[in-house]
């Protein structure tokens, strides 16, 4: 494993379910388990699963000036956040391409949290924060626990009132089995969904108690790798697996635009004045690729960087690929030349361990109107 520089203290937990702790953005990550991923995909689809994703990197900003950092930070308008609401967005470089997401979480009047993945958003909080009445803390301690199926929600009623009631980007301050935590209504998975942040000294007692208590209900622990399966069905990306720093273009620096990643709507309408936005506005057209869903023909999963074929000629290449033994269906993002990213053109599959006709296919594969992860009551 890489030199990581942050952990866990779920760390022991994850050996034990026979992880070796792979490095994921500078933390020892589960990315598998010694037991079935299918078992696992099937999990969080049909029951629930509960996994680490402590790895993700919360950073908080207090003070009056914290809502002009995000602001100008984010592609999101900030001022429509009130206590106990977040909302997904993206950060921009100076030249209008993607360098990050994240969820920023509005706390309190002059209270915020940002949770990013493995790009930048740290070091663009703190560049913009610098001579501003914002205080901007790094928070490793906060460890993330994501139970995320249709029976999440069944589980976390028994203790916590009006969990039923909150409804999706929404979060409230709670205890969990005594334990002071923040639950989100929020995943990566496209489920009904609610992530557990929780301080490092009580995240072995919540992980355990969960385990042991939902294995009744089919509830079990998930490795890092099912996001991955579950992120394809529901159009979820990862920087930077997606992006052109894993598949760049000859002669140009790493970099995507939103129009190219399908993260256009990030923008809150009318929205100026972020970082990159007169570029932003100015890319729209120019888009050399587009993201896009790949349906294959094939009873398995494609690989990373497979190559896909159309007119004898390469026309784009699978980013992340995914396989359903619920819908028996072969899936993948990928990265495609524009003409070709329409509904039911043609392709085909050159891999490693894949060849196959295929079709473009808008995503999301599951659930396309999102009501699963949406669902009140």
């Amino acid at each position: 494993m890489a030199l990581s520089w942050r952990f866990s203290a779920l760390a022991d937990r994850h050996r034990a379910l026979g992880s070796k702790l792979e490095d994921w953005s500078g933390m020892g990550t589960a990315w598998t388990y010694e037991k079935d991923i299918y078992e696992e995909h099937i999990a969080v689809r049909t029951k629930a699963g509960i996994m680490d994703v402590s790895g993700l990197k919360k950073v908080h900003l207090v003070g009056p000036h914290a809502i002009a950092v995000l602001d100008y930070i984010t592609t999101r308008d900030m001022t429509k956040l009130y206590p106990g609401k977040s909302v997904y967005a993206c950060m921009l470089n100076d030249r209008g391409h993607f360098t990050d997401d994240c969820i920023v979480y509005r706390n309190g009047p002059n209270s915020w949290m940002l949770v990013h993945g493995s790009g930048s958003g740290h070091e663009e909080i703190v560049k913009q924060a610098a001579g501003r009445n914002c205080a901007v803390l790094f928070d490793d301690d906060l460890h993330d626990l994501s139970l995320q199926g249709p029976l999440a929600v069944d589980y976390l009623e028994k203790y916590v009132p009006g969990i039923r009631e909150l409804k999706y980007f929404h979060h409230m301050q709670t205890t969990l089995f005594g334990a002071p935590v923040m639950i989100s209504r929020t995943g990566y998975t496209g489920e009904r969904g609610y992530e557990i942040f929780v301080r490092g000294q009580d995240a072995g007692m919540v992980w355990d108690r969960i385990v042991d208590e939902g294995k009744a209900m089919g509830i079990i622990p998930v490795c890092f790798s099912v996001l991955d399966m579950l992120r394809v069905e529901s159009y979820l990306l990862f920087y930077p697996y997606d992006n052109s720093q894993m598949y760049p273009f000859a002669n140009e620096q790493p970099g995507d635009s939103l129009w190219e990643l399908g993260l256009d709507f990030t923008v809150s309408p009318g929205k100026t004045g972020f970082r990159g936005a007169e570029e932003h506005a100015r890319l729209k057209g120019k888009e050399r690729f587009k993201i896009f869903g790949l349906l294959v023909d094939a009873e398995g999963p494609t690989d990373l960087g497979d190559e896909v074929w159309a007119d004898d000629k390469k026309v784009g290449v699978i980013t992340c690929p995914s396989y359903s033994k619920l819908t028996n269906r072969s899936m993948a993002i990928m990265r495609v030349d524009v003409p070709y990213a329409v509904q039911g053109t043609r392709l085909e599959v050159r891999g490693k361990k894949v060849s196959a006709p295929a079709i473009a296919h808008t995503i999301t594969f599951d659930d396309p109107e999102k009501k699963k992860r949406t669902a009140q009551g």
